[in-house]
Parts: structure tokens; sequence; C-alpha cells
């Protein structure tokens, strides 16, 4: 149902800390006319938890007028699981194409706690669901068992995998075939996750460099593996970024040197400073002075 590249979108906010409906619709444009292949709004990137429901409805709206026809994913992260099931079905009413749920983000679920999140929240939202698994950054894995009783339920159609395992993305092919879409989560992985099979690329870096991101994939997509790895090892760097606790400030502090956007988090968060911004900076900078010259695909 879900490939190719698939932004996990930023939100933008004004120099009041709302919503800059504005500035979105800008960024969600460019990565629409560089080719990605549909949204992701309001992840872990996107500050999701930091919103309110109603500000992550009017995000996914904004999402759905960039988009046109191409699909748009609500993310689903709340603590409890009547408050996923609710905005769950108010996403269905609000016209999201896809769910992206993420297990309880504070408790820590064991298995058969994950499995009936999931399935209560799939039953909320009725739309078709993409399985975040990342158990790095969320405490809760999504094994390949909990994937064998979930797929009993054809709402369940595809898995953003995200275990900083790459063995995992074979042994979810090897298990399920394409029962489930496989893309993968971790920018600094794709390469490998799209040589072994993921169909998808769930991507973080791709909304200060949609060209390249894209690029990469229809290579791929092509056999073209050799241009793809000249421009992913270009990219690596930049890659990086997204695999750490401040990707959020990383990803904006990129947008605006590479498209002119805004630096604005949403509180506690803060933009980065000091050694840590000069570290961050100096890696995108390089990228954007060495920026290769993107093949025709």
């Amino acid at each position: 149902m879900w490939q190719g590249v698939i932004p996990a979108v930023t939100t933008k906010f004004d120099e009041e800390g709302e919503l800059d409906h504005a500035e979105m619709a800008r960024c969600f444009g460019l990565m629409m006319d560089a080719g990605c292949d549909g949204l992701i709004a309001c992840g872990s990137l996107g500050e999701g938890p930091m919103l309110s429901h109603a500000e992550r409805l009017a995000v996914l709206r904004l999402a759905k007028e960039a988009a046109g026809k191409r699909p748009v994913l609500l993310t689903i992260a709340e603590a409890a699981t009547r408050d996923a099931c609710a905005l769950a079905a108010q996403a269905a009413r609000a016209g999201a194409d896809g769910l992206m749920v993420v297990p309880s983000t504070i408790y820590h679920s064991n298995h058969r706690e994950t499995v009936a999140a999931l399935r209560a929240i799939a039953a909320a939202g009725d739309l078709p669901v993409m399985i975040y698994s990342n158990r790095l950054a969320y405490r809760v894995d999504v094994s390949c068992d909990m994937l064998a009783e979930l797929a009993d339920d054809a709402r369940f159609v595809a898995i953003k995998e995200s275990s900083d395992d790459i063995r995992r993305s074979t042994d979810i092919i090897n298990r399920f075939g394409d029962r489930f879409a496989l893309l993968t989560g971790v920018d600094n992985l794709a390469y490998e996750a799209l040589s072994v099979g993921a169909v998808g690329w769930v991507a973080g870096l791709v909304v200060a460099f949609p060209h390249e991101t894209v690029a990469i994939w229809r290579l791929m997509r092509a056999g073209r593996q050799a241009e793809a790895l000249a421009i992913y090892r270009w990219f690596r760097p930049l890659l990086d970024l997204d695999v750490s606790t401040y990707l959020v400030q990383n990803i904006k502090l990129a947008e605006a040197l590479a498209i002119g956007s805004s630096e604005r988090v949403r509180a506690p968060r803060l933009p980065l400073d000091g050694a840590q911004r000069q570290h961050a900076e100096r890696i995108i900078r390089t990228a954007l002075e060495t920026r290769p010259v993107l093949p025709a695909v």
C-alpha cells in the first residue's frame, strides 16, 4: 500500500509559538515537488507529543492539502490507549489516509499489552496502520512474534522498522513475505535496508534535502545501487544527525541552512547552541558545499 520516500515532517512554529501554517505549507510543498510519496505528520520529528490533539489535526489537514492524492498518515503516540483511540478516531474523521502507531510512550508495555493496545487503536481509527517499532527510543519492541499475532487484522499493513538492527528487516521478510510493507525508519541505515528488501523509507533529513533522498530511493528501485551508494556516502554524516536525542533541533537547523526555514521548537526543547550547534552546523555546511550532482532517474 505504502512505499517510496515518506517524510516524517517537522512542525513549524511562529514567533509566538503557535503553528506556522504558511511555512508548513511551503515546506510540505517542497517535498512533494521533489517527488516524495506521501507525508507523515506529528511523529517524533514533528514534535507530536508536544502538540494538542487539535494542533495535530491541523497539521494533518495542512499535509493533506499539500500531498494531493498522495497518502498522509497521522502519528498516534499517546501514553494511554484511551487517548490514542480518541485521536485515531478524530484522524479518521479529518481525512487521514492512515495512522502510524507508536506503542505506549510512558509505560513500557509487555507483549500482551502491546498487542492489545495496537488492536484497540486500529479498531478505533479503522484505517490502515503502519506500526512504528523503535525499541531504542520508546523501549517497546514490536517483535516478529507480535507481528504474527497482529497479521489476522488487515488494517495492519506496514511496519516502520527502527530497531537499529538491520537483521530485523530480513527476519520480517523471511517470516511474513509481503504481508507487511517494510519501511525503514533509521536514516543512517536506509541504504542497507533498501538493499535487503525494504519498500520504503520514512525519512527525516529529507525535509532539508528532499531531492537527494528521493534520488537514492529511485536509483535503488532502478537497480543502480552504485550511484545510490555514492549519494548515500555523501549523505551519511547528515543522516547521523537523525539518530540522536536532539534529532528535532539537528534537523530543524538543517532546514534553516538548506531551505531557509525556522529552527523554532516547542519547549522544553531549545534550539542548539554552543559546541553542539557548532558540530551540527559544520556537518550541514560541509554537505551543502559538497552537494553532489544528481543523476537523471
